[in-house]
């Protein structure tokens, strides 16, 4: 993977946790309010793109409005929410990530003061060097902008880092930084789409550790 890696940031949803039902239940509701039949698992991730609005449209088959995407962010979180308990860490963690030789940290877009705590409630806080999470009340917006203020912060130069995500977003928030990416196949990615990047694909954290270590 050319030069040696010496930072990683890790993605939470899909990656480090196991929460892919618990996404697919918050689409389900949504899908429910709008009287849109329940979708699959693979249906959703071959359909699953940012900017979210959009996604959502193609989803329910029509226009949304500024109040419909409310409506949809407080089902989905709701949902998701009520069913988070229900998720665990993805295999191998955290033991793989305590193996690690390099530096790490964590970058997600979900909501920063519900990420901190819950991140330190599944024993992961001492194995970061940073935790950011979205600082606003929504999201649907890219991951680049993120990752870059994420690395800038720490005083990370991109060619040293490796982001390891779950959607085509992470590959292109890391290519816009000059980054590398490994992608895994636990989360909402589609994997024809997440091949598509160019970046390495990987269907586990222990085969994301292979790509790097």
């Amino acid at each position: 993977m050319g030069n040696a890696v010496r930072h990683v940031v890790w993605d939470w949803n899909g990656t480090l946790l196991d929460d892919v039902h618990a996404m697919l239940g918050a689409v389900n509701r949504v899908c429910l309010h709008y009287g849109r039949a329940a979708v699959e698992l693979d249906e959703w991730r071959a359909m699953f793109s940012r900017p979210l609005p959009a996604c959502y449209e193609r989803l329910l088959g029509r226009a949304l409005s500024a109040r419909d995407w409310d409506d949809i962010d407080v089902l989905y979180h709701e949902e998701y929410r009520a069913l988070l308990d229900t998720c665990r860490l993805a295999a191998g963690v955290p033991d793989l990530l305590r193996g690690w030789s390099g530096t790490q940290s964590l970058l997600s877009l979900w909501f920063h003061d519900e990420l901190v705590p819950l991140v330190d409630r599944h024993g992961l806080t001492g194995l970061f060097t940073r935790v950011d999470g979205l600082r606003r009340a929504a999201g649907g917006g890219s991951k680049a902008g993120h990752l870059a203020a994420h690395l800038a912060d720490q005083g990370l130069d991109p060619a040293d880092v490796l982001l390891v995500g779950d959607v085509v977003d992470d590959a292109e928030a890391a290519l816009h930084v000059g980054a590398r990416a490994v992608l895994v196949t636990t989360g909402m990615g589609d994997r024809p789409r997440l091949t598509a990047t160019g970046v390495p694909v990987v269907d586990s954290i222990q085969e994301a550790f292979a790509r790097f270590t």
